[in-house]
Order: C-alpha cells, then sequence, then structure tokens
C-alpha cells in the first residue's frame, strides 16, 4: 500500500507550505495585508499538519527514493519589488496546489480503505488549502497589474 507515501508528501507539503507563507510574509512586511495574512494561512498550515498527525502514526510515513518527483521545495527567500511579491505569490500558489491535490489523493484512499478517522480529517482540513488559493488567487490578481504595468 502506497498510502504512506502520500501521508509523507501530504505532511512535508504542509509543513513546507507553512514555512514558505512566513517567508513570504516576513520578505513582503511593507505590505501589511501580506504579512498578516501569511501568518494566519501559515498557522493554518500548521493545523492540517496537527490533524493529518494521528493518520500519519497509524498508517507511518514513506519518503519517496524519487525526491525530485515527490517533493515539495520551499522559499528560501524573497524577491524584491511588486514583480518580486508576484512572482513569491505564485510560488505559493504552487505549494499550496500541491498539497490540494495531495489532499484529493489522500481523500480517495481513504474512501477505498472505508477509513472513517482519515475521511473526517480530509474533509475537515482539505477546505483550508482550498482558502489558501483563494486569497492567493485575489491577491495575485491585486498584484499583477501594479507589477507589470504601473511598477518603473
Amino acid at each position: 500500500m502506497h498510502l504512506a507515501t502520500y501521508l509523507g508528501l501530504l505532511h512535508t507539503s504542509l509543513t513546507t507550505l507553512a514555512d514558505a507563507f512566513r517567508e513570504v510574509g516576513r520578505g513582503h512586511g511593507e505590505e501589511p495585508d501580506v504579512r498578516h495574512t501569511c501568518q494566519v494561512l501559515a498557522d493554518l498550515a500548521d493545523q492540517q499538519a496537527e490533524a493529518l498527525a494521528p493518520v500519519v502514526r497509524r498508517y507511518g510515513e514513506h519518503r519517496e527514493d524519487e525526491p525530485e518527483r515527490l517533493h515539495a521545495a520551499g522559499l528560501e527567500s524573497t524577491r524584491g519589488g511588486p514583480v518580486g511579491l508576484l512572482r513569491d505569490l505564485q510560488d505559493l500558489y504552487t505549494l499550496a496546489s500541491l498539497t490540494d491535490i495531495t489532499w484529493t489523493v489522500v481523500g480517495q484512499a481513504a474512501q477505498g480503505l472505508r477509513d472513517r478517522e482519515l475521511l473526517d480529517v480530509v474533509n475537515s482540513r482539505e477546505q483550508d488549502t482550498a482558502r489558501q488559493l483563494t486569497w492567493l488567487r485575489t491577491r495575485i490578481k491585486q498584484a499583477a497589474p501594479q507589477a507589470l504595468i504601473a511598477a518603473g
């Protein structure tokens, strides 16, 4: 059974996403909404990882031998300026999308296993990722015109 591989991927993507949100919030602190909202969304990712912990303890967490294929790379630093903010938000969106589809895959496995506990975790926490994606999409739309047209 490869569920442990996807639980590992989900757990890694959640912790990486939380760290990346914090990095973007710190790196773009001049944007008050970014600093505050990134912290809130990082805390949300931490809560998701905590909710997943009992299931990870039960099934285990396996790391694939192909890290380049199943790896959530984080943000080591942020870029400066309006275009930098836009690109950092896109990086966050990519990480959140990986997390979102991994919740979907794990949810499908939970249904196949008829694992009520895992289904409850997926159903209660995958909406957090949807919230993260919604905010990111909205903030990207807001940042794009300024970064691509107005910034000099």
